[in-house]
């Protein structure tokens, strides 16, 4: 099988389980990762992982599936950075979805889903751990599946909602907002890509989160 992964970002934290699945599936099929839709050429399965391109429909007909994998139980939350914002809601379990790329962005069939807990103790690389770790197991599923799936339209009768692309802006933190307020916003903020970051006595300073070892 020959298989494409287009995340459109080097520095983007889920590249190094990227290469190792690449590396793990090498022995059974051609897998390669590239970073711009010019570079896909064709094949089987066309994997679009944080990728920030618009991929048409004829580069979609080189292969025999395009598909997204998107972190929300569509079609409720589609747009960008779902897990961020459904954690900022107040939950403790995301839905990752396995689904067609289409033209209109997170309306695709759905392939496949996995329930993915997610501690209210758990950091932003913690939270990235469970969240890669299933993509990647629906990655497996698809390569598995290929031949047989059945891929289900989204359910029309569930009035699909939006999430606005995250910002700099976001990670701000209001000084006077207590720390329990404001917990959840810093453990979901990268701190080398979109940090936290508070201005107080007119200066801006990053936060960080880092647990200490339990008692």
């Amino acid at each position: 099988m020959k298989i494409t992964i287009l995340c459109s970002s080097p520095e983007h934290p889920v590249n190094s389980r990227l290469k190792a699945w690449s590396a793990r599936q090498a022995a059974r099929h051609d897998v390669a990762l590239v970073r711009r839709i010019e570079e896909a050429r064709g094949g089987d399965i066309l994997f679009l992982i944080s990728c920030t391109e618009i991929v048409r429909a004829d580069d979609r007909a080189r292969y025999g599936a395009t598909l997204v994998i998107h972190a929300s139980d569509l079609p409720r939350g589609r747009g960008w950075s779902p897990h961020v914002w459904q954690i900022l809601e107040g939950r403790d379990e995301i839905v990752v979805t396995l689904l067609d790329a289409a033209d209109a962005v997170d309306t695709g069939d759905i392939w496949h889903q996995e329930r993915c807990p997610i501690p209210r103790t758990a950091l932003w690389d913690e939270i990235n751990d469970r969240i890669f770790d299933a993509e990647l197991r629906l990655m497996d599923w698809a390569v598995d599946n290929l031949p047989t799936a059945i891929p289900r339209p989204q359910d029309a009768a569930i009035a699909p909602s939006y999430y606005p692309r995250r910002s700099p802006a976001d990670g701000a933190i209001n000084p006077d907002t207590t720390f329990a307020q404001a917990f959840d916003a810093i453990r979901v903020a990268d701190p080398v890509r979109f940090p936290a970051h508070v201005r107080i006595r007119g200066r801006t300073y990053a936060i960080e989160l880092r647990r200490l070892e339990d008692e």
